[in-house]
């Protein structure tokens, strides 16, 4: 049951990303009474064990080397003590960067804004 509730979070949090949900869309009047918090504090955990647990099988399948595997999941940890700070109510008033964990497809550590667009030269 948990995998499920779990399943059914993380296909609802892809669904929410994929529309787009904006800062302005959210009521940030909003504080959660403790049993919400204690309630999203154990949803929160669990996800954030189920994320790691993946991130483990990527490493485990050659996808990602160890040293990735920790940036990420660092950056997860560092998600979810933001969350535990804002009392499990998320902020999302920030723009989110591209690439946060430090490198492109490639592999390459550079900023891509310089890099000629290949569209730009279809008829050359």
């Amino acid at each position: 049951m948990k995998k499920w509730v779990i399943g059914l979070m993380l296909t609802m949090l892809m669904f929410v990303g994929m529309n787009g949900i904006s800062a302005e869309s959210m009521n940030k009047d909003v504080e959660l009474t403790d049993e919400q918090k204690q309630e999203m504090q154990q949803l929160q955990q669990e996800s954030l064990e189920y994320e790691k647990s993946i991130i483990d099988k990527y490493v485990e399948y050659g996808v990602f080397s160890q040293e990735k595997a920790e940036k990420i999941k660092n950056h997860l940890e560092e998600r979810y003590a933001k969350l535990e700070e804002n009392g499990f109510v998320p902020k999302w008033d920030k723009k989110h960067h591209k690439n946060t964990w430090g490198d492109d497809n490639d592999g390459d550590k550079h900023d891509d804004s310089d890099d000629k667009d290949d569209d730009d030269n279809i008829n050359d």
